[in-house]
């Protein structure tokens, strides 16, 4: 396992990882973060290497954090070239449709390519419970959200970060104390780390993959693939319960389109975010009914954009003139998922629920709070074991800050009507495992009041949108035949 990487997503764009290859994670949807060590966790094979940092979806990606109950092997998808060097490549396709609802109809396909190298330098450099982490992204494609329907949260999660090739991950890792105490600095992104699980990229729509939106909307909290400076620490206190404490620069110039992330300076940082969690967590070998919860919050010690004032004080959706500074930013939040049903014991497939409540406690925010909660099935019809059926329905309550300006837009223009205050958006999907190399994620997506916080002169609400869409996982490496994935004999 390794805390380095779990897709989790960019302000409305999505999951760190990413999203997307067909791993073990995700495959089987694996319920519960690892526990610490200790009899309860069984050991790794020997050569099954630190635990492969380098992977595409957030699923895989939270796995090698340590946070699934797959049993301990080497994650699907990697190629292990021996020395203690092993590599991921796979490639990740998002498509969407509204053919109901948005401002108008179309279509839209974003997608990823990603290539992740882990290096045990135990074994290279006699180095003990020392790793390294390497990934490359190119994310490619269009949002449907941005051209079609209007809103600001996306139903393809693998769009955002900057359309291009980058360093996505640089970093350290080292275990101490019998793997009690695993730390991780370099280049990294908070969302890999924090409020991730592998359950939740077995969704399309970045709602709620690869974390929950609202801490995009509210904090400055970094998203893969856009790293920069961090790190982050995971001690576990028992076998069962851990804390959790990272800390990550926050520097915009790192998002501006066609950075590579090869610029390591600090020039252009703001601030920090602190992120932290204390949580309980079991796995399929020492729970039946594996489980995971956790409370936690984030301090962003960063500069932000006031969502109303300018810089002389006045409504900046009125004067057109540049929104003025504020600093500092906090918000706490409280999550869960639970296996509620194991046919049998001695596999992973079964039902497991999950949910998130998630609010500000300083700052000016757009947002007040945000509910989700959701179920995956893993394990379908007869002979399907790795299939899943999914859905999830979360809401999104928009602040009276974030409301204001469009009701100060609508009455320059004469106007007062409803404006809907809260966005609810929901996924239903099956995830067909087509091969040990490729799954397929057809998706239905509806969205009740897509909010028009980019459009306040608008002078109609958009209208609710069903979205079609599909999302392709393809481990290349297992499709050349030098990996191993769900089902491989």
């Amino acid at each position: 396992m390794g805390l380095a990487v779990l897709d989790l997503g960019a302000p409305g764009t999505g999951g760190a990882w990413a999203q997307g290859a067909p791993g073990l994670a995700e495959g089987l949807a694996a319920p519960a973060q690892r526990p610490g060590p200790g009899l309860a966790r069984p050991p790794p094979p020997p050569e099954s290497g630190p635990g492969f940092a380098g992977v595409d979806s957030a699923a895989a990606a939270a796995d090698t954090l340590g946070q699934s109950a797959t049993p301990a092997t080497l994650p699907a998808g990697t190629f292990d070239i021996g020395n203690g060097i092993s590599l991921l490549l796979t490639y990740t396709g998002q498509g969407a449709i509204n053919p109901v609802g948005g401002i108008r109809q179309g279509s839209a396909w974003a997608g990823q390519l990603f290539f992740g190298l882990d290096a045990d330098l135990k074994r290279l450099a006699g180095i003990d419970g020392a790793s390294l982490h390497i990934a490359v992204t190119n994310r490619h494609g269009r949002s449907l959200s941005n051209d079609f329907i209007g809103n600001n949260t996306s139903v393809q999660e693998i769009y955002g970060g900057g359309q291009t090739t980058r360093l996505t991950l640089f970093s350290y890792q080292q275990k101490l104390f019998d793997d009690r105490l695993d730390i991780e600095v370099g280049r990294l992104v908070a969302n890999i780390a924090f409020l991730n699980s592998p359950i939740y990229c077995n969704f399309q729509t970045n709602s709620a993959c690869g974390n929950p939106t609202f801490v995009f909307k509210t904090s400055n909290f970094t998203f893969w693939p856009v790293s920069s400076w961090g790190g982050h620490a995971k001690a576990w206190l028992t076998d069962t319960v851990f804390f959790h404490v990272g800390a990550y620069e926050v520097n915009p110039l790192h998002q501006q389109p066609g950075d590579n992330g090869l610029d390591f300076s600090t020039k252009g940082a703001t601030g920090a975010i602190v992120s932290f969690e204390l949580g309980y967590s079991t796995t399929f070998a020492n729970d039946p009914l594996p489980r995971n919860y956790g409370i936690g919050g984030r301090v962003d010690a960063s500069h932000y954009t006031d969502p109303v004032r300018d810089i002389t004080g006045r409504a900046a959706v009125l004067t057109g003139l540049n929104s003025l500074t504020r600093f500092g930013r906090s918000g706490i939040y409280a999550r869960f998922d639970q296996m509620v049903w194991r046919p049998d014991p001695s596999g992973p497939q079964g039902l497991t629920l999950f949910g998130v409540a998630m609010a500000g406690t300083s700052g000016r925010l757009v947002e007040d709070y945000f509910l989700e909660i959701g179920a995956l099935q893993t394990g379908t019809f007869a002979g399907r074991p790795y299939d899943t059926v999914g859905f999830v329905i979360n809401t999104q309550k928009f602040s009276p800050l974030a409301l204001s300006n469009i009701i100060l837009a609508q009455a320059s223009l004469g106007l007062v009507r409803p404006i809907p205050s809260q966005q609810v958006m929901m996924e239903l999907n099956y995830g067909i495992q087509v091969t040990p190399a490729i799954r397929l994620t057809p998706n239905l997506q509806y969205i009740i009041n897509p909010d028009q916080t980019r459009f306040p002169y608008r002078t109609r609400n958009i209208p609710d949108a069903f979205v079609v869409g599909a999302k392709l996982s393809v481990d290349l490496f297992t499709l050349a035949g030098l990996a191993r994935g769900p089902g491989s004999l």
